[in-house]
């Protein structure tokens, strides 16, 4: 035995560096053919063979190169399961070589031939499949692996000009009678797993066939996987949380699901298995009911989401499955039923069943050591999942509806429920007098889905406006039109200024947004700068009115730190001066502002210039990886809106990541802070500060630095900013597309802004 292991270990250092095998192929099959026998612990006679070969010396030992392929077992440790491992490893890595472009041709050929020889005569697919069962956990799992190999093998010979092998048949009648047949063993499980490596493996395959490859692997799974779907989901449990094994198998079908809707992007493929979950929806939307452990439930509500916003399987793929061709021609319909049946789940209760509360994550580990305790909050993972899966499924039941007084009261009904969802879970809470601070309060760690969610508000703002305006209706209802938008949390003008509040009115955040691939910045913004200039009155009220709340919260604020301070300085002599420190702070937070009695609107206002926060660190979007999720030449194109549900996930322009790295070196990686600050205020002229000190008695403020430091202002410095940044890119050649329609949006902005009568 150990000598035969040996003459393996040799054997798999030669394939491991794709060298030539010189040998006879039928001295290899006897090598590699995994006889149960050899499992059991005797030898037999192949065994014997393979070894005489070894002794004569015609497998010379090679170096072993470092490579991303299995590690074969120690040689020294001389076991049956060892040697079955050993087979099973050097027939992967020989597929693999096979696979690979870098094995020279002649290798490559012999490898073929011996892999086609040991599946024709010895039916190796047959044998793996019955090592499933092997109480070995880690010998079923390395058996499993191997046939996944070859499987996706068989698939590229069949579809090569010169099939030498089909699809193994062994696996298909295994797969079609486990998933007809649903029972609570680990066959489901192996034959889930399988499939899924398989279509994962087409998916990182850079050739031209991938369609050619799906059509053959799918073809005899679709009907046996409906029926499978249709048995497993039907199951009525109740009790404690379920069995590991049932948790496998969720998981299983989760990560199959998610593949299968991603390959809807390939021409040509209609298969019924690709359409399950938005045929019968309630089927998955069901199992958040299931007594199943919590992250269970929680890897439920992030597929359905990214379902929703059609990013299924980019995770599982590293990106490879680009949307090369247009969705297929089910796709709106199917979305729509899907988001229905999220919005009727949502009737039923589905919010209250979310668990939201679990223990925090914690870095190597789930365990917090005594003494170092933190208290308990929610799973704002849940939240954002739960949160960004209503307000897209909202977006996408508005865009259906023909009349306003039905998108009125869905809208109703269903952020009122969202907001109650949420309201328990955000510390501090979100303040009654404007609830539109949810979204930034819940997406705050989370830019892309924050985004999302921004641009479905906008969306289902939009729609609404249209039809009120088509009925003539806005007008006459436009106190009542205002207060509906604030009371459930979807008025754009709060969303934005909230955002712009959180990344501290920054232009070279807004710069990093739009030149990234991760998010839907660009769509989003562009669709806001075209509706400022309609709305331009409703944003400056609601600038006006962010002042006097921030007034407001600097008056309470004041209040409470002159009571500490004066508490502090009565019984601690020390603490004096930073007591100082603070009366001098809290005097400069203070702003001035006109009673809401008064009949003239509050617009004398003073924030102070510390107010000016600096963004943090993970407010920046990343720059380019490999998947980006915009596609235009020119931002004219940006400014159609799309008609399809899937505009965001196009892709961008080729020189984006040629540009982006120029970018960053010119924007301030290779540049210091103060070159770039003065590049930026190169552009059109902006109010400057005043010199002289203003007060900061919360009584009075003085009229002439209004318009210098009020959120209206500072929004529209941070627009004229960034008109000048993305100005001085374009004449460069350092921006990844042509940003004329978005200058001229900005431009427009400015016009406006200079011709209002308000002082800004």
């Amino acid at each position: 035995m150990k000598d035969f292991l040996e003459v393996l270990d040799q054997l798999y250092k030669k394939v491991l560096v794709g060298a030539t095998l010189e040998n006879d192929t039928r001295d290899y099959i006897c090598c590699l053919r995994p006889a149960f026998s050899d499992h059991s612990g005797s030898g037999t006679a192949s065994s014997q063979r393979a070894i005489t070969l070894g002794v004569q010396g015609k497998w010379p030992p090679s170096p072993v190169h470092p490579s991303p392929v299995p590690v074969a077992p120690a040689p020294g440790k001389s076991s049956a399961g060892d040697l079955t491992l050993l087979r099973l490893t050097v027939i992967q890595v020989m597929v693999t070589r096979i696979l690979s472009v870098e094995t020279e041709f002649q290798a490559k050929e012999k490898y073929r031939e011996i892999i086609a020889v040991l599946l024709k005569s010895s039916d190796l697919d047959s044998q793996l499949i019955c090592m499933f069962q092997d109480s070995d956990k880690l010998l079923s799992h390395v058996a499993a692996k191997c046939l996944a190999w070859l499987l996706y093998f068989q698939l590229r010979e069949k579809v090569s000009p010169q099939p030498m092998i089909t699809l193994s048949n062994s696996w298909i009648a295994f797969c079609q009678k486990n998933l007809s047949e649903y029972s609570e063993s680990d066959k489901v499980v192996y034959c889930l797993w399988t499939l899924t490596a398989v279509i994962k493996e087409i998916f990182k395959d850079t050739c031209s066939q991938k369609s050619e490859l799906l059509q053959q692997l799918l073809t005899p799974l679709d009907a046996p996987f409906e029926v499978f779907y249709n048995s497993f989901f039907s199951q009525h449990l109740d009790g404690p949380p379920g069995t590991c094994h049932l948790a496998n198998t969720l998981l299983g079908v989760l990560e199959l699901l998610e593949l299968l809707i991603a390959s809807r992007t390939h021409r040509d493929l209609h298969f019924t298995c690709q359409r399950i979950l938005f045929l019968k929806p309630s089927c998955v939307l069901d199992v958040i009911t299931w007594p199943v452990q919590a992250f269970v439930k929680r890897k439920f509500v992030i597929f359905l989401k990214k379902c929703l916003l059609w990013k299924a399987g980019e995770d599982l793929c590293r990106g490879a499955v680009a949307a090369l061709a247009p969705p297929d021609r089910h796709l709106e319909g199917d979305m729509a039923a899907l988001a229905a049946a999220v919005l009727q789940a949502v009737d039923l209760g589905l919010l209250r069943t979310l668990s939201v509360h679990g223990k925090p994550s914690c870095f190597a580990g789930g365990e917090v050591q005594p003494g170092c305790e933190r208290p308990p909050g929610p799973d704002h993972v849940i939240l954002r999942a739960a949160s960004l899966l209503v307000i897209k499924s909202l977006e996408i039941k508005i865009q259906k509806c023909a009349s306003a007084k039905e998108m009125k009261g869905d809208l109703q009904r269903y952020m009122s429920e969202l907001l109650t969802f949420l309201r328990p879970h955000l510390q501090p809470s979100v303040q009654a007098h404007n609830p539109c601070e949810w979204l930034s309060r819940v997406f705050i760690e989370q830019d892309d889905d924050m985004l999302e969610a921004a641009r479905a508000s906008l969306g289902i703002y939009l729609k609404l406006t249209r039809e009120y305006e088509a009925a003539q209706n806005l007008a006459q209802e436009k106190e009542t039109w205002n207060q509906h938008t604030h009371e459930n949390g979807y008025n754009p003008h709060c969303i934005f200024l909230f955002f712009l509040k959180n990344i501290g009115f920054d232009s070279t955040v807004l710069l990093d947004f739009l030149i990234s691939s991760e998010t839907c910045f660009l769509e989003y913004f562009v669709r806001y700068l075209k509706l400022l200039p309609k709305d331009w009155d409703a944003f400056f009220t609601i600038c006006k009115y962010f002042d006097v709340t921030e007034c407001t919260d600097s008056r309470n604020t004041c209040g409470r730190i002159a009571s500490l301070v004066q508490d502090t300085s009565s019984n601690h002599t020390e603490s004096r001066p930073l007591a100082a420190l603070g009366s001098h702070r809290s005097a400069q937070a203070c702003v001035s502002w006109a009673s809401e009695a008064s009949p003239e609107p509050p617009n004398q206002v003073v924030i102070s210039r510390e107010s000016h926060a600096t963004p943090q660190a993970g407010g920046r979007a990343s720059l380019p990886a490999a998947q980006s999720l915009v596609d235009y030449d020119t931002s004219d194109e940006s400014e159609v809106e799309p008609p399809d549900l899937c505009s965001a996930n196009s892709k961008q322009t080729s020189v984006h990541q040629d540009a982006t790295e120029k970018i960053q070196d010119t924007v301030g990686t290779g540049r210091g802070k103060k070159e770039l600050s003065s590049e930026l205020q190169s552009g059109p002229a902006v109010p400057k500060a005043p010199d002289a000190p203003f007060s900061v008695d919360c009584d009075e403020a003085p009229r002439n630095v209004v318009h210098e430091v009020g959120t209206s202002y500072r929004t529209v410095k941070c627009f004229q900013e960034l008109q000048a940044a993305i100005s001085r890119l374009q004449r460069k050649n350092l921006f990844p597309y042509n940003p004329t329609a978005l200058l001229r949006l900005l431009k427009q902005i400015e016009a406006i802004c200079n011709k209002s009568t308000n002082p800004l």
